[in-house]
């Protein structure tokens, strides 16, 4: 193992022990040279976050979990707070979990960021039952899915341009009655099952659907509802950041007052943020070339 990874390694894993942390998260673009063969052992429980999933079953005898992220360019700190939000999405972590995470570029191989997170006060919005009740039901398969939607359409857009769009996902009865139609419904007809964000075969109609005005509205098995759905929700906090557009406003407004999450993919900056209960949950940053 090159041994800047190995003195890391282990300095983290005595980090995690005397802050009494549930996990390390390491990436998997950063840790190529770890052994995983034979009775190899993390030095703590390991949780490996990657892009490829080829060689799973091999990795599973070493980490204790496996957290999947797509293939897209953010910022380091934006590659920890999505592992983070699909493991608090698994029911991974909670509101009272510290975390260490370790990352670093992949075409360097080697790590050179270690991030202490702190779940409760990064992510402000939980309640006190903790995650099961800030994702309200919302199938963790289908939010995994959402994200990776929102991500792949912040850095690849459609065509050669930026796009933006809001999905809204959970509570759906509410969310209908606090919103309508702006165009003629592209998914009204379909069977259920035709129409699962799960579904890899949708992601392409979907990615073409983005360009529409108004928000993806999606019920927490998954099954798309709408497209093209204007929230009429109005957002009454003085305390909502400055600087971001109608999306963002109407998505905190729709969220505030259901129990929703909506994921925003902002068309000016690539970011994606996640709302819930009228706030932002967590902000991923596009990298800036």
């Amino acid at each position: 193992m090159n041994s800047s990874n190995q003195s890391i390694i282990e300095f983290a894993c005595r980090l995690a022990g005397e802050i009494n942390a549930k996990a390390v998260l390491l990436y998997d673009e950063v840790s190529q040279d770890i052994p995983m063969k034979g009775n190899d052992e993390a030095c703590f429980d390991t949780i490996l976050v990657t892009k490829k999933l080829e060689n799973k079953a091999q990795k599973s005898n070493y980490f204790k979990k496996i957290i999947s992220i797509p293939d897209v360019s953010v910022t380091r700190l934006s590659q920890v707070k999505i592992a983070v939000t699909k493991g608090i999405a698994a029911g991974l972590f909670g509101k009272d979990d510290k975390l260490v995470c370790l990352t670093g570029l992949s075409r360097f191989g080697y790590i050179d960021s270690m991030f202490i997170i702190d779940v409760g006060r990064e992510f402000e919005v939980f309640t006190p039952e903790g995650a099961s009740e800030t994702f309200d039901g919302v199938n963790p398969e289908v939010f995994d899915a959402l994200l990776n939607i929102a991500l792949e359409l912040a850095e690849q857009g459609r065509e050669g341009r930026p796009v933006g769009t809001i999905f809204v996902a959970g509570d759906h009865e509410r969310v209908l009655q606090l919103s309508r139609q702006m165009i003629i419904n592209p998914f009204m007809g379909y069977k259920e099952e035709e129409r699962n964000v799960v579904d890899k075969n949708l992601r392409e109609t979907i990615k073409e659907f983005s360009a529409i005005d108004g928000a993806f509205i999606v019920k927490e098995d998954g099954v798309l509802v709408a497209a093209g759905r204007h929230l009429s929700a109005a957002l009454e906090s003085k305390d909502f950041p400055k600087g971001l557009g109608s999306r963002h406003i109407a998505a905190a407004g729709i969220t505030g007052v259901t129990n929703a999450i909506a994921l925003v993919v902002s068309e000016s900056s690539g970011d994606v943020r996640i709302f819930k209960k009228g706030k932002i949950f967590v902000d991923i940053e596009k990298v800036v070339e």
